[in-house]
């Protein structure tokens, strides 16, 4: 059975969407559909079946999926040992938004320069899902904010950056004394990151020390939504300063606050991963670049 085919049927088990399964596996629609036959043929069952705009698993799939992780883990595990001396091989890589576009492009640039025999597999997402990623062995690394409970010995860290956090109001909108948030964030709407998130709770316990009682207005799980909100003049909010670039065409103006948190974006890793030697080599880059 072919371990290409079987990461095929996992990413379109995953993406719902042969042509997203093409895009991310850099095949045609075509060979998507050709090594999910191969396999239906393999097993004597159908695997995938229409719902509406969606492919989904059938019974048969689902009862593959967890053997096919496995059988897949075990092929690139063998992979990195067979090549421990050599920075070749798969780095799967979970990071969160800001960081999928502040910092991973000048990552993966130097890196093709300087380790082209590393090839990566980026994994968006926030930072509580990737590190439930990476301690389930799914994800070798995670660009993460830093998480507010101690990390298990299992998993190590190294920080990136610090993200200086900031209240933003629309631009040229006239908020008297607004850095004095005491008395800014009863009186306009504020925008919240939403506290589910890792970032989010940073904010949240900002503003129980202070003992502020916001007015909120929305509570949102993207930065770029909150600024594109801010921008158009909805409310205010406070968020990471993470590095550019911003949704474009935003304009809001950054104030500085006393006292103001700070959120540590960096990467974890487990101690134990076979693939040490390209997760150091990723480190040193990023921590350059960072």
């Amino acid at each position: 059975m072919e371990t290409r085919f079987l990461q095929t049927l996992l990413t379109a088990v995953e993406t719902g969407s042969v042509a997203e399964t093409a895009r991310r596996l850099n095949i045609t629609p075509s060979a998507v559909t050709q090594r999910i036959r191969s396999l239906e043929a393999e097993i004597g069952r159908p695997l995938l079946r229409r719902s509406g705009q969606k492919m989904q698993a059938t019974a048969a799939a689902e009862a593959l999926v967890d053997d096919a992780r496995r059988m897949l883990s075990l092929e690139e595990d063998m992979k990195a040992a067979a090549s421990s001396d050599d920075l070749t091989g798969l780095l799967k890589v979970g990071v969160i938004q800001t960081a999928l576009t502040g910092l991973m492009p000048d990552i993966i640039l130097t890196l093709r320069r300087s380790s082209p025999g590393i090839d990566l597999y980026l994994v968006p997402g926030t930072s509580d899902a990737l590190y439930r990623k990476l301690a389930n062995g799914e994800i070798d690394l995670a660009i993460v904010v830093k998480p507010y409970f101690p990390l298990p010995k299992s998993l190590d860290w190294a920080m990136l950056r610090q993200e200086r956090h900031l209240l933003i109001t629309p631009r040229g909108r006239d908020i008297a004394d607004a850095a004095n948030i005491e008395t800014t964030l009863p009186r306009e709407p504020f925008i919240r990151y939403d506290r589910n998130h890792w970032g989010g709770r940073i904010v949240d316990q900002y503003l129980r020390q202070l003992r502020i009682r916001p007015r909120e207005q929305y509570e949102l799980d993207s930065l770029e939504a909150i600024v594109i909100m801010v921008s158009r003049g909805l409310g205010v909010a406070i968020i990471p300063d993470w590095p550019e670039p911003w949704p474009h065409g935003v304009q809001v103006d950054r104030i500085e606050l006393a006292d103001a948190p700070i959120r540590e974006v960096g990467l974890a890793w487990s101690r134990s991963s076979v693939r040490l030697p390209l997760i150091h080599t990723f480190r040193t880059i990023a921590t350059e670049l960072a």
